[in-house]
């Protein structure tokens, strides 16, 4: 079922859009399922979590980590992640740079702008952005590189509140992706995917409608 959904899913992507299979919780065996499917892209939220997949599986695979991350748990996903999708402070940014410097990388990183109605999001809001993205603390950081920006819409039914979140961070990328080099916009999970594929979105996380609903026992 596995390979099935991810050859569905595939199928509704556009050119632009990249899938993140959304793999926490899952055990390795199902993970493998969809590796030996072709997916290589896959996505945590927890960097210990991450850190015991990542030792057990194949190291063609590019981890994702999309869940809030502290900075005293950088350090364990530092020499080995592909993204980190949501930064939302210049402290953890510094965080970042720090432990990438110790393993001789260039840490990719997306910025995470709040555009829910939802008081549980986190995430900047565009001036904030901007001043980061501007600030003299930040340009010196010479180990991390901000590809985009990623967001999360409300979580609610109503899908003209959920396109108008979308539109306004579409707009908010194209602003800032010249200037910037930013080439990601990560929006869309399995319950607003196709809005956030129609409004320009270049990288989907997609957990659920692959794998199933989460086990969180």
């Amino acid at each position: 079922m596995i390979a099935e959904n991810l050859k569905n899913i595939k199928s509704e992507l556009s050119e632009q859009t990249s899938l993140i299979a959304v793999s926490k919780t899952k055990p390795v065996f199902q993970i493998m399922e969809a590796y030996e499917a072709g997916q290589r892209d896959f996505g945590e939220n927890k960097a210990q979590e991450m850190t015991e997949k990542w030792e057990k599986m194949p190291k063609d695979i590019r981890w994702h980590m999309i869940g809030h991350l502290q900075r005293n748990k950088v350090k364990y996903i530092a020499p080995f992640v592909h993204l980190i999708h949501a930064v939302d402070n210049l402290k953890l940014l510094k965080e970042i740079n720090k432990q990438a410097q110790k393993h001789n990388r260039t840490v990719n990183c997306l910025l995470q702008v709040y555009i829910a109605k939802e008081e549980t999001k986190f995430g900047l809001d565009p001036e904030e952005v901007t001043n980061l993205l501007e600030s003299d603390e930040f340009n010196n950081l010479k180990h991390i590189r901000i590809t985009g920006l990623m967001g999360m819409a409300t979580f609610t039914e109503n899908t003209a509140q959920i396109e108008k979140e979308f539109q306004f961070i579409k707009s908010f990328f194209d602003q800032l992706k010249n200037k910037y080099g930013m080439h990601i916009l990560s929006i869309g999970m399995s319950g607003d995917y196709p809005l956030a594929i129609k409004h320009g979105s270049t990288m989907v996380r997609i957990g659920s409608a692959i794998f199933g609903e989460r086990n969180y026992t």
